[in-house]
């Protein structure tokens, strides 16, 4: 693959073959980066991470990086009652992480906690363009290839398909 500067444009084009992620919009990149692929793979083996106990009263919300004022951090949803045994569980539940991805991942865990009688997760018939978040619809909708558009979509299918298991 070679790298070819266009001096009439002001932007670098590639020769050759392309990885997905090069012909990818920079909008897109950066929502897959944002979230990416930390979050998803905790989500899918979250069970395994926490064990049975603790995984009917916990699920991971959120996962913010670190960058330079603050540290890698983990929000994890606890049901009411169970907050003393995920604090007791907190540095196995690191260390496991940590392992799992051959690298320090995470380094603080925050919980909160939640009532019981709150739905996780609630069912709702998706259809092809309500099948992503609000917030990035927009964002697919302003794809301008079609092929592009239409396998953001169903990436957001699997990833719905994927939390909806937990």
């Amino acid at each position: 693959m070679q790298f070819k500067d266009n001096t009439k444009q002001r932007s670098k084009t590639i020769q050759g073959l392309r990885s997905f992620k090069d012909t990818l919009p920079k909008n897109v990149k950066k929502i897959i980066n944002k979230k990416g692929h930390i979050y998803s793979e905790t989500l899918s083996n979250w069970k395994y991470i926490v064990g049975d106990d603790l995984f009917k009263v916990c699920y991971p919300k959120t996962f913010k990086n670190s960058n330079k004022f603050g540290v890698s951090t983990l929000l994890i949803m606890v049901k009411r009652g169970h907050e003393v045994d995920m604090e007791y569980s907190k540095k196995d539940i690191m260390d496991k992480m940590n392992s799992f991805f051959g690298y320090a991942v995470v380094e603080k865990l925050k919980f909160i906690s939640f009532d019981d009688e709150q739905k996780i997760f609630t069912k709702t018939e998706t259809k092809q363009e309500n099948v992503a978040i609000n917030k990035y619809q927009d964002k697919i909708k302003n794809v301008k290839n079609d092929k592009i558009k239409k396998s953001l979509i169903e990436l957001t299918k699997v990833f719905k398909k994927k939390s909806k298991k937990f």
